[in-house]
């Protein structure tokens, strides 16, 4: 029986249209960048290339844990600011102390903060001490801290001094509150008017916003030292990076299946029952517990190998939802070499247990804040800065149907973290 064209063709068309509707559905919106993943671990090799408002695959993974997402890329990045060249230091024009508190996400906005503030006054900066969360924990800013790469990074901008002479140590200083994020005004109007006057001030610096997007206009000059301070001062003192990186490895082997890949979660049982993690007026959740985290985690394809660190210290009943999920999650108490669980897991350091679910958070191939706050927006800073950039935020809807890029990052997917303030 002959056919005819006609016929033939309404096929074609008809074909094809279901084809292209299939194209539309897979697409997601990302950013701009081509990325290529590497062949190790005998990994089927896949080239993602993302252009703008979508996102094409090219060849279908077969161990990547996540679908539509591409989890062991680096971004590439180019930083905008020039470091000062090494300059003559000028005599002191007075001296600047402040004192670390919290964890390190805290005192990477108080070191530039401070940077800041002292290089804007001409003044010496003393390395500052170290204050835990608990109650007469103090230590020495070496005592956790590289002093020659933090010094290093900062020559030409502001001079350290390693501590006060003996003149200035005798007396107190004017102690003077300042907001975090300090802005150039603040520091004309507010803290050179007490510092011409004292030549020597302790800065108490305060949180009123957690907020660390980018400013519409901000000073040229001060962007530079900020960004020097925020992203190349602080490094974990040798000993201390050590163990934090072979945490990172142990987490990297034991997820040889997924081509060494695994996923850190900002996750702390003790802020569940606040009531900042109830949802107020449909509003976005500031903190998910274990069960959602375990839905979220599934909903965006995760499979049962993939391997999960929770930034605990110890196991615990409450984290079983994820432990039933995802057989491979691990704490702290898990990782931590076992020589080292001494000296970094006792009560009372809890400064240090944040320092290193930081650097594992910041080294991630996936990182998921499962609770907002200063951690979440300093760890996404390092990842933009290193190219890492796959930082997924959950929302209490991971039981309705969204695109997987509805929950990646404000920061990212807007690039409105500050820290795309330091790139081009």
């Amino acid at each position: 029986m002959a056919v005819d064209p006609r016929q033939l063709l309404a096929g074609f068309l008809t074909i094809s249209m279901f084809v292209m509707v299939g194209n539309m559905i897979k697409r997601d919106h990302f950013d701009t960048f081509e990325v290529a993943l590497s062949d190790s671990a005998g990994v089927e090799v896949n080239v993602i290339k993302v252009e703008e408002r979508k996102i094409t695959q090219v060849a279908k993974f077969t161990t990547i844990p996540t679908k539509n997402i591409a989890t062991n890329y680096k971004e590439i990045v180019n930083q905008c600011w020039l470091k000062p060249s090494p300059k003559p230091v000028a005599s002191s024009e007075g001296f600047v102390t402040f004192s670390l508190t919290t964890g390190p996400e805290f005192h990477i906005s108080q070191v530039t903060d401070a940077v800041v503030i002292a290089s804007h006054l001409g003044a010496s900066l003393v390395l500052p001490t170290i204050r835990g969360n608990e109650v007469g924990v103090k230590r020495n800013f070496n005592d956790m801290y590289d002093v020659k790469k933090f010094t290093t990074s900062l020559s030409g901008i502001v001079k350290i001094a390693h501590e006060l002479p003996l003149e200035f140590a005798s007396k107190k200083p004017t102690i003077i509150r300042v907001p975090n994020r300090v802005t150039e005004e603040f520091i004309s109007k507010t803290i050179e008017p007490i510092f011409q006057t004292s030549k020597y001030i302790h800065l108490s610096i305060i949180f009123p916003s957690i907020s660390l997007r980018k400013r519409d206009t901000q000073n040229k000059d001060l962007n530079v030292v900020a960004c020097q301070a925020m992203f190349h001062s602080l490094q974990l003192k040798a000993d201390l990076h050590e163990v934090a990186q072979k945490m990172v490895e142990k987490l990297k082997a034991l997820g040889m299946e997924n081509g060494g890949r695994f996923v850190a979660i900002d996750f702390r049982s003790d802020m569940l029952n606040k009531r900042s993690c109830m949802v107020v007026r449909g509003r976005r959740k500031s903190c998910y517990n274990a069960s959602e985290i375990a839905e979220f985690l599934k909903k965006l394809g995760f499979g049962p190998n993939s391997v999960v660190y929770l930034t605990e210290t110890w196991w615990h009943e409450g984290l079983s939802p994820l432990k039933e999920a995802f057989p491979k999650t691990y704490t702290k108490d898990d990782i931590i070499p076992a020589g080292k669980k001494r000296q970094f897991l006792q009560v009372g350091n809890g400064d240090l247990h944040r320092a290193l679910d930081f650097h594992i958070c910041s080294n991630s191939d996936t990182f998921v804040p499962a609770i907002s706050g200063l951690f979440y927006g300093n760890v996404a800073g390092q990842r933009i800065i290193s190219g890492r950039t796959q930082i997924l935020v959950p929302s209490q809807y991971v039981g309705y149907s969204a695109a997987a890029s509805d929950f990646v990052s404000a920061y990212v997917s807007k690039k409105s973290h500050l820290a795309y303030s330091c790139l081009c």
